[in-house]
């Protein structure tokens, strides 16, 4: 009876072994659809289908220690996909970024390029600007230099004086003279603005006087032309005869004594204003 007993022990143990199996897998299938419920509300990187639970392989394969190699590889392969998939994707959203970055670096090169040119345009206006500003203070000083002149343009101030002696009856010039005269004349050689005022005066009493004053001046005169090239236009001749030479006011009035011819040399701002003009289309920029 007691062998019958061991026997029907492990033999009763070995059954029962099946069976629970049984039970562990109809509990794991029961809870499989909630898990697989919850992981695809959850979703994934990849927007695929979440893996699907290891296949049966009996219940040998399930507590079997030593898993065959197919068996391991058919359970591998699709983690190693997703693995893949997950490089590729994250190469592909490496390339997007990289790309992103290049685009944005992109415009702001262009946005600072723009800028800088714009820049470049402040600065050529600017000074455009102080260069029309200038040239508006150069013309409004030449226009206000002109008025003046325009103003002035028939006020002549003496620049050089000088006087010539004659013998009595005598219209030569001597070499005194001319020495003098020559002097006069070459300092307004190519200048404007100038005139000579020539007078002559003569000792004697009435038209002889006036008449002998009048060939002394003329003589002076004609050497200005015919040696010096002076216009007639800038010479004004006037024979005084004997009149009376002017003096201090606390001084008596005293009469020429022989003959005498004063040259007097005029100028206005004409001069001045030719230089002034000269000067200014020097300053104006090419």
């Amino acid at each position: 009876m007691t062998n019958r007993l061991l026997i029907a022990l492990p033999l009763a143990a070995l059954l029962a072994l099946p069976a629970a199996a049984q039970n562990t897998s109809s509990t794991q299938n029961q809870n499989q659809p909630a898990a697989s419920s919850t992981t695809s509300d959850q979703g994934n990187a990849t927007g695929k289908a979440p893996l699907a639970p290891p296949s049966r392989e009996g219940f040998w394969g399930r507590i079997n220690p030593f898993a065959r190699k197919n068996y391991v590889k058919r359970q591998t392969e699709p983690i190693r996909d997703r693995v893949n998939e997950l490089d590729e994707l994250t190469a592909n959203n490496s390339k997007a970024i990289r790309d992103t970055d290049s685009r944005a670096q992109a415009g702001i090169k262009l946005a600072s390029d723009k800028a800088n040119e714009a820049d470049q345009h402040a600065i050529d206006a600017g000074n455009k600007a102080n260069a029309a500003q200038q040239s508006a203070q150069q013309v409004t000083s030449r226009v206000q230099n002109v008025e003046n002149v325009v103003s002035n343009i028939d006020q002549y101030k003496a620049q050089n004086q000088t006087e010539i002696r004659f013998r009595q009856g005598q219209t030569m010039l001597s070499k005194t003279a001319k020495d003098a005269i020559d002097q006069m004349a070459t300092s307004v050689k190519g200048q404007r603005g100038y005139i000579f005022e020539v007078q002559g005066f003569s000792s004697g009493r009435g038209q002889t006087a006036i008449t002998n004053s009048q060939k002394m001046a003329e003589s002076v005169v004609r050497y200005l032309v015919l040696t010096h090239d002076i216009p007639v236009y800038r010479i004004y001749l006037v024979g005084m005869g004997n009149a009376p030479a002017p003096t201090d006011e606390n001084a008596k009035t005293k009469h020429t004594v022989g003959g005498r011819v004063e040259i007097s040399l005029l100028k206005n701002d004409l001069e001045q204003l030719a230089g002034n003009g000269t000067a200014d289309q020097q300053q104006q920029p090419k």
